[in-house]
């Protein structure tokens, strides 16, 4: 499952706290910025909806009552000029309850 399936929920876990984390994996390059965050946007509106739709509680009943993280890994390092769209992100995952985070997976040599 990939970033770019945007109806599907790529990972469900719980953090040793105890925190929901739910993640996307994204694989894509950064080639065409504009393109990538929309579909991020997309994916990301996917997670909101099958949380707050209570699908997530009705596939995992042990998830109520958790704190709940959407946790986006990169493959590549998200541009300098994109940290705008990151923090909109969050402001709005915030204000839905929910914790939002990045990171990116550093490359392994051949």
């Amino acid at each position: 499952m990939t970033v770019e399936q945007h109806d599907t929920v790529d990972f469900v876990g719980v953090s040793p706290a105890g925190e929901l984390i739910l993640t996307i994996s994204d694989h894509l390059p950064w080639d065409t910025v504009n393109e990538h965050l929309l579909c991020l946007q997309e994916k990301l509106n996917c997670y909101l909806r099958f949380v707050e739709s209570g699908e997530l509680f009705a596939l995992y009943p042990n998830a109520v009552g958790r704190q709940i993280s959407i946790d986006v890994v990169l493959q590549y390092p998200a541009p300098e000029d994109t940290s705008w769209f990151f923090e909109k992100a969050s402001r709005a995952i915030a204000a839905a309850g929910f914790r939002f985070s990045t990171r990116h997976l550093p490359t392994r040599p051949h």
